[in-house]
């Protein structure tokens, strides 16, 4: 059982949360749990540039590091970082410390916006009215970690999950809520905010990513004119709509080529580029090889035997 949060030193709950995703990751890669949205990561070696769409979600490090690429901005997470993204976004992540003998290990604990909701109601917690990223490092917490570490506890008692993992879950949003990340999160959240219509946004060009679109038809949808969705926009991603747009695309396309096989062209036109040659151009631009050569890179380095 635990002690009191304040008695118990950090270092501690960054312990006990390695040694649990240890035991609930024993192999590489991303391991899928019994509770809905709890995944854990464990790499055992530093990793190239990984581009990803990631989800709603909290992601805790227990051990190693890794940097995170959001926009223009880079970011170093260490041990114990919180990593919160309230909307879908494209980043990239390599991890700079890992190693057989001490892996990276982390936590992921998807979240929705209903979930939100439901505390902001119950809370009545407070919204400042401004629009701030869809991406926020910040420190961890011994009040949010304990319960980081009872919700992966309940993968003991599999008869628990149902009833308690979605009160610990509704725990953990809380104190994310009330630390720095707690404005990011609500924004998202309320209706009518301009966040909301920027995530709006973001799902109607992920959809429909491989179509061409009109900023003033985009804004129309949203209910926005053209300059603030492009202002508002680039708040909550790093990126102007139709940045955004093309990373979508050239992430789809290079996904296309590793799991169907195609050539370049094809896969280029089947995200909606017209010419060849500029999508060699901005895969190169964006994943730093072009794409057959990235492919083939790619390939060999999953069939490399760890070490």
């Amino acid at each position: 059982m635990h002690q009191p949060t304040s008695a118990f030193p950090i270092s501690a709950y960054q312990q006990e949360l390695a040694q649990l995703i240890q035991r609930h990751a024993p192999s590489e890669g991303i391991h899928v749990s019994a509770v809905a949205g709890l995944h854990f990561r464990r790499i055992s070696h530093e990793t190239e540039p990984a581009h990803t769409a990631n989800v709603p979600s909290l992601y805790v490090i227990a051990q190693g590091a890794k940097a995170v690429t959001f926009g223009d901005e880079t970011y170093s997470c260490d041990v114990l970082d919180c990593l919160v993204t309230s909307v879908h976004l494209p980043v990239s992540g390599r991890i700079t410390q890992a190693s057989p003998g001490f892996p990276y290990l982390s936590v992921q604990l998807e979240f929705s916006l209903d979930m939100i909701m439901d505390i902001i109601k119950a809370s009545q917690q407070k919204w400042d009215g401004k629009t701030g990223p869809g991406f926020l490092v910040s420190s961890s917490t011994p009040s949010l970690l304990d319960a980081v570490i009872r919700l992966i506890k309940l993968l003991d008692t599999p008869d628990d999950i149902p009833f308690l993992a979605p009160l610990i879950l509704h725990e953990i949003l809380y104190r994310v809520m009330q630390s720095e990340q707690g404005s990011i999160i609500r924004q998202f959240a309320l209706i009518g905010s301009q966040a909301q219509r920027i995530t709006k946004a973001v799902h109607l060009i992920s959809r429909d990513y491989s179509k061409p679109f009109l900023i003033e038809e985009l804004a129309q949808e949203v209910n926005m004119s053209p300059s603030a969705l492009h202002k508002q926009f680039k708040k909550v991603t790093a990126m102007s709509p139709l940045q955004f747009q093309k990373v979508i695309r050239l992430q789809a396309a290079r996904r296309i080529m590793l799991t169907e096989d195609l050539e370049a062209a094809e896969a280029g036109f089947r995200v909606g580029y017209e010419s060849p040659s500029q999508f060699s151009r901005e895969y190169a631009r964006l994943f730093g090889r072009p794409p057959m050569s990235d492919v083939k890179h790619l390939r060999a380095s999953m069939n490399t035997p760890e070490a």
